[in-house]
């Protein structure tokens, strides 16, 4: 038997969970045809990788992206491939390009996510599809780098179908006819091979554009009855709603979670938006655990969506997300002039508002609201840089931290680079949520808030944790049972064929080097983003943990460099749903 790619002596995981081995792989085409304890015969073969001492496992999966603009204009994804992502979903918070106009989905991306707004619309243009089916057909004719699969997003179809002015005002409800039309929407998405539907109930994901700017997003504004005609279609496929409770309202909590419960009906599938260690409310990561294991065990199939990292956050200015979910922060960021912004920071009684409610002890928050935990990294100012805004504030005669950050962002705007950590900070609980079975791993928001945050590398970093704990003999997992939650684990839920590494699977595999996996992976980098002009965002490098990354068989990258093929040839595929 000949091979195209011999890949020997690697610790080989199968991405089930099995006992790791020593093993030699071959693949032709874009298959695994042979994983044998004994050498493999390389005669014929031009391509034999030596992978002693390094692990052989499945490309990861990535369950939370934002990249449905992104893949449209630099399909090859190289930023998540490099990291040994090889299948991403698409279409998350109720957000994705299927059905939605070019301007309307610069309005819905551009603040949201962080993407520049005229770059969506430049993206979106010209597009040739009208239906869920055309859409699919149109990304299998890009040279897709990994493998995609998709979510149908609800402010995608209600956009579409009432319009983003009606689809975004309280008292408008949706007609008889728009809504089938929304549920027809749905069905033939399925149809295509999407996994389900994204929806969406926090409030603090406004806007841009200028007809509805700083409204919230149009899924926001459906009613029970709207989606409970929507889940039935989820709950009738058996397809998946990935969705975002408002965590300011626990009904919407409760609402979205008991969803998934089978009692007197079919389950449905359900993964909400996000488990977490927040610093704001240091006691909810006490629930997330009991919460899903209660819904699971009345028949649900419930999990949350984790990331695995600290979830640490840069930002130029203002320009956070974070500073939407309260009122003087949200007012802010509603004005895109810097005058007006600027002489608006200025106001007494605007800064009188801002400091009563960062000082506000009580409610549901993501953000921590410490200016004392909040380190400036750069400035034009040399002599702020290494200090919070709590310490400038000291320094300067003892004024408010929100004064000390007001005044430093009129003064520089977004020359004034500084960062935080809201979550995830405690590394004991990082530990019980990633070997939690009621949650899932993932939630890196690839391909958004290009300047905020850079977890392209998740994956990595929490490989690194389990075999550090392996090594200082205090594990919460296997390394077996940590691809698996990576890998095969995340593709049989979803119900796409990806993350298994045996005879007769798809080659879509990554070579890792364990004595790379070190502090490289926490380094700061940029990269610039041709696509959007240039535009520079947060990235992660770390070349030598990596050794290879096969897709279809196809090596696309390794230790640094990307391959010819990626980007200029098609070596992902679309995956639809049920389709292993």
């Amino acid at each position: 038997m000949s091979y195209d790619t011999i890949i020997k002596s690697g610790r080989w995981f199968d991405g089930t969970g099995a006992p790791s081995a020593i093993r030699h792989l071959g693949l032709r085409g874009d298959r695994v045809v042979a994983v044998s304890a004994q050498p493999l015969d390389e005669t014929g073969c031009d391509n034999v990788i030596d992978a002693t001492g390094k692990w052989v496992t499945p490309g990861m999966v990535d369950i939370h992206t934002h990249y449905d603009v992104e893949v449209l204009k630099a399909p090859a994804l190289t930023e998540s491939v490099r990291h040994g992502i090889t299948t991403i979903l698409l279409g998350s918070c109720s957000l994705s390009t299927v059905h939605v106009r070019p301007t309307d989905a610069g309005d819905l991306f551009g603040r949201v996510e962080a993407i520049p707004r005229q770059h969506v619309i430049e993206a979106v243009t010209g597009q040739n599809w009208g239906s869920a089916r055309e859409y699919v057909a149109a990304l299998e004719e890009l040279p897709l780098g990994p493998n995609i699969a998709a979510m149908l997003g609800h402010s995608d179809i209600r956009t579409a179908l009432l319009g983003l002015d009606r689809a975004t005002r309280k008292k408008v409800r949706p007609t008889a006819a728009e809504q089938s039309a929304m549920e027809a929407a749905l069905h033939e998405a399925l149809d295509a091979g999407f996994v389900g539907m994204s929806a969406q109930q926090l409030l603090f994901d406004k806007l841009d554009g200028d007809v509805c700017r700083s409204r919230t997003l149009p899924s926001t504004y459906a009613r029970a009855k709207e989606r409970r005609r929507l889940n039935a279609i989820l709950r009738q496929r058996d397809r998946i709603l990935q969705a975002g409770p408002d965590i300011t309202s626990p009904r919407s909590i409760a609402a979205m979670t008991f969803s998934s419960a089978g009692l007197f009906r079919r389950k449905l599938k359900t993964t909400l938006l996000s488990a977490a260690d927040l610093k704001a409310n240091p006691f909810l990561v006490y629930i997330m655990g009991p919460l899903a294991r209660l819904v699971n065990a009345l028949g649900g199939d419930f999990r949350w969506q984790h990331l695995p990292v600290p979830f640490e956050v840069y930002a130029d200015g203002i320009d956070l997300v974070i500073f939407e979910e309260f009122g003087s922060g949200a007012a802010a960021l509603h004005l895109a002039d810097q005058v007006q912004r600027n002489a608006l920071l200025q106001d007494e009684s605007y800064r009188r508002r801002f400091r009563k409610e960062y000082d506000a002890k009580f409610g549901m928050r993501v953000w921590h609201r410490d200016f004392f935990d909040a380190e400036i990294v750069d400035c034009p100012d040399d002599s702020v840089i290494g200090k919070t805004f709590g310490q400038v504030g000291v320094s300067r005669g003892g004024l408010h931290p929100v004064d000390a950050f007001l005044d430093l962002v009129v003064e520089h705007g977004t020359k004034l680079r500084w960062r935080t950590t809201i979550s995830n900070h405690r590394p004991e609980f990082l530990d019980k949520l990633s070997a939690n079975p009621g949650v899932q791993l993932g939630f890196s928001d690839a391909g958004a808030h290009l300047r905020n945050m850079a977890f392209y590398n998740f994956g990595l970093r929490f490989l690194r944790r389990v075999h550090r704990a392996e090594q200082a003999g205090r594990p919460f997992l296997t390394l077996e049972h940590a691809v698996h939650r990576m890998t095969g684990e995340l593709a049989d839920w979803y119900g796409i064929d990806a993350g298994r590494l045996r005879e007769g699977d798809r080659a879509d595999l990554i070579i890792i080097d364990p004595a790379h996996l070190d502090e490289s992976l926490d380094t700061y980098a940029e990269q610039v983003v041709p696509e959007y002009d240039n535009l520079s965002r947060m990235v992660n490098r770390n070349d030598a943990a990596v050794s290879a990354v096969f897709i279809g068989g196809e090596f696309v990258f390794g230790d640094g460099v990307s391959a010819p093929v990626l980007g200029t040839r098609r070596t992902g595929r679309f995956l639809r749903a049920g389709g292993r």
